[in-house]
């Protein structure tokens, strides 16, 4: 019988160092926790700083568009429009540059396509773009 006391003794150790390692880990995991809800409440205050400073700038930059606004010269803005209306002549022009040179390649592809078939073409009235609908 000696021998069953012996066990319990060793069992009774291992216990007793399983509940001490058993709170030691509840320490820390507690001092964790805490320092945890300490990172959040200073991330919060910052989150915090953070909004409010946004507000500020946005109030800036309402305050800056509404000067802005008002003091800007009649004759700048109408700088702007005489740029806006060259700048629309220039994409007009684009477009009727880049009209011609379609046509130019369209006429240039059939004269080829006709000198591959080995024939001529025969010699018809010229159509200008503007008889085709090309151009207003």
């Amino acid at each position: 019988m000696a021998k069953k006391g012996a066990k319990r003794k060793t069992t009774r150790r291992k216990s007793t160092a399983a509940k001490e390692s058993h709170d030691e880990l509840m320490k820390i995991l507690i001092q964790n926790l805490v320092e945890l809800q300490k990172i959040n409440v200073d991330l919060s205050a910052k989150f915090d700083k953070l909004a409010k400073e946004i507000s500020h700038l946005l109030a800036l930059f309402e305050i800056a568009a509404k000067n802005f606004a008002k003091s800007m010269p009649v004759s700048e803005y109408e700088k702007d429009k005489e740029f806006l209306e060259k700048i629309d002549k220039l994409l007009e022009q684009n477009r009727t540059i880049a009209k011609g040179l379609m046509l130019m390649e369209e006429r240039l592809r059939e004269k080829l396509e006709s000198e591959q078939r080995g024939g001529t073409r025969a010699a018809g009235p010229v159509r200008y773009p503007q008889e085709r609908g090309l151009y207003p």
